[in-house]
């Protein structure tokens, strides 16, 4: 009942409104110009406007002045107080639209801009001259620099200037205008007036202009017209009842009205995070023109920067002189096509000339080195427990890179500054820069060139001596973030002396003589945790690819119950038998690489 009565009323209202005011009609756009007498809508009856006053409305909701001779002028404000209406030509050409066109033959008025109040640009009178291409002009030529159908250069030259003392051998005359001085200072928008006379003294008598529709003269006439007060009083009663009818529709559907916009939101949130490309110009906006830096590095520097309210992102600006660009091309190529809860994603990317930039999820709590190798008291503050859970979601996300995807994806540079935590410290691994792709049954990779960053690297990447790189690689790298994530340190330090502890080394020979791993630990349960990391870090980093677990076992022995791991083989005996032989021999090969910087 109510919502049939609620349309009755609309549509009374839309009749009412009609038959009082058929010539008023919306602007082109909401942030367009009002749209009144004297000017009427290309659609609106003959009488809701006055002779060559003619706008239109483009597809894209652009307002256009109609001018005689198909002179098209975009409107960008109209002052009815002033009779003044700021335009421009949409093709930036001004000086070739008008010359067909006899302004003082029209309602419009070629005058100064209003804003200067020295009027310093005013009319002024030119001649347009086509000249030779092959001969050089200076002023008092001024070029055109829009192009005319006959294809030579156009200069203007104000009447000013003595035109007989001129060389005008290689010129013609085109035509002469009346324009503002300042359209030659690159001076793009222009002002128009009209005659105070169209509609007298209507508004300032509280009364609307229009034309009259039975007039015998020659010349157009308006009268003015009383502003219809009736339709307006019912028009607010109507007001009043529709938002009451509204007010009562949204109390009972409140719920349903939020799920609806929250659904929206995130469909354009999700919209907003599929890998798109931008450029520069975007990079620049969605930054705030780099205002806010998050971190520097031997690749880039990465910015915060905003794609809505609600969706922010990290924006890694790629230096222009490292490599050939195949860290993007890797990147794009890779993190692009996969989507993995424990895997950072990719929102977008850039590839502008030599601007590149890549543009990933927004991480706030930033990478897990933040807090494992940190020199404050409350290192650990994220507990064994939850660091339990960052190395079960790390390892989940390797395996789906080396499972999950129609190719393999190698990593090759697996470490802490490389896994980044999210608002619940769910870690995302990121930086694909090194990464390669490989089919599931291919169980080797070639490299011309070693990579990895110290520490990191595993045996076979830079010896083929110990096997072949595959995705077992990896495996290695995770296995050092492992034992560092027990450690609270880095596993390999080359700023100290070469007689440091090798972690690694101290804590395998601790469990090798059924020590329990006594590291920060404050609950029984934390022995056990600190226990099974150490245990499958150790698996992890056995020397030789084939000893150790794929992923897919990995993940299966930390989210495994109780502490009944077996120890594996001493990884270190395999090169030799004393510690600081095999200290040596790690800390050589890992210098024979080339750094890879953060």
């Amino acid at each position: 009942m109510v919502l049939p009565l609620f349309f009755l009323f609309l549509r009374l209202s839309a009749q009412i409104g009609a038959n009082q005011d058929e010539c008023k009609v919306p602007s082109c756009s909401p942030h367009g110009p009002a749209i009144k007498f004297p000017f009427r809508r290309k659609d609106q009856p003959y009488h809701c406007g006055y002779p060559g006053f003619v706008i239109s409305c483009t597809e894209k909701n652009q307002t256009i002045l109609e001018l005689p001779y198909s002179v098209k002028l975009s409107v960008d404000q109209i002052n009815y107080k002033s009779r003044e209406i700021v335009v421009h030509d949409p093709e930036f050409c001004l000086q070739r639209q008008l010359q067909n066109l006899t302004l003082s033959a029209y309602p419009f008025q070629l005058i100064p801009d209003s804003s200067n109040s020295l009027r310093v640009y005013s009319i002024h009178d030119f001649t347009f001259f086509s000249c030779s291409p092959n001969k050089e002009y200076r002023y008092p030529f001024m070029s055109i620099p829009c192009r005319f159908p006959h294809g030579n250069p156009v200069y203007a030259v104000s009447s000013n200037s003595y035109l007989d003392e001129l060389d005008l051998s290689s010129c013609h005359k085109l035509y002469s205008l009346s324009l503002p001085y300042s359209m030659f200072n690159g001076e793009y928008n222009f002002y128009f007036t009209w005659s105070e006379s169209i509609c007298r003294n209507c508004e300032k008598t509280g009364k609307n202009c229009r034309l009259k529709s039975n007039s015998n003269s020659k010349r157009p006439e308006t009268e003015c017209i009383p502003i219809p007060v009736k339709g307006v009083i019912l028009g607010f009663f109507v007001l009043v009842f529709v938002i009451i009818i509204l007010h009562r529709v949204y109390r009972s559907n409140e719920s349903k009205r939020e799920n609806i916009v929250r659904i929206e939101k995130f469909l354009e949130d999700y919209k907003a995070l599929k890998p798109s490309r931008y450029s520069y110009n975007d990079i620049k906006k969605l930054t705030n023109h780099f205002k806010d830096k998050l971190g520097q590095g031997g690749y880039g520097t990465v910015y915060k920067g905003k794609l809505s309210n609600e969706v922010l992102v990290a924006i890694k600006i790629l230096n222009d002189s490292k490599g050939n660009g195949e860290e993007f091309i890797n990147e794009v190529g890779t993190i692009g096509r996969i989507h993995h809860v424990n895997v950072v994603r990719l929102v977008g990317f850039c590839a502008d000339g030599v601007k590149r930039a890549l543009i990933y999820e927004f991480l706030p709590n930033e990478s897990l080195e933040k807090f494992i190798f940190s020199t404050s008291v409350n290192t650990h503050s994220l507990g064994w427990e939850k660091l339990q859970d960052i190395a079960i979601g790390i390892a989940k996300g390797i395996e789906y890179l080396h499972q999950g995807c129609d190719q393999r994806i190698l990593h090759f540079d697996i470490k802490p500054h490389n896994i980044l935590l999210d608002e619940n410290f769910n870690p995302k691994i990121s930086d694909f820069g090194l990464a390669k792709l490989c089919s599931k049954d291919q169980s080797a990779v070639s490299m011309t060139v070693a990579r990895g960053t110290m520490g990191y690297i595993a045996p076979e990447v830079l010896s083929r001596n110990f096997g072949n790189a595959s995705y077992k690689s990896d495996v290695y790298s995770f296995g050092m973030l492992l034992l560092e994530m027990v450690g609270g340190r880095k596993n390999i330090d080359v700023t100290v002396e070469t007689n440091q502890v090798y972690f690694p080394e101290w804590v395998y020979n601790q469990l090798d003589q059924g020590e329990d791993v006594h590291i920060r630990i404050e609950e029984e349960g934390d022995i056990k945790i600190a226990k099974k990391l150490t245990i499958v870090g150790l698996w992890c980093i056995q020397w030789y690819p084939v000893d150790r677990p794929s992923m897919k076992v990995v993940v299966q022995m930390l989210e495994r119950e109780g502490d009944n791991l077996t120890i594996p083989p001493n990884p270190f005996a395999s090169i030799s038998s004393t510690g600081g032989n095999i200290r040596r021999r790690k800390r050589s090969l890992q210098q024979e690489l080339t750094i890879i910087s953060e």
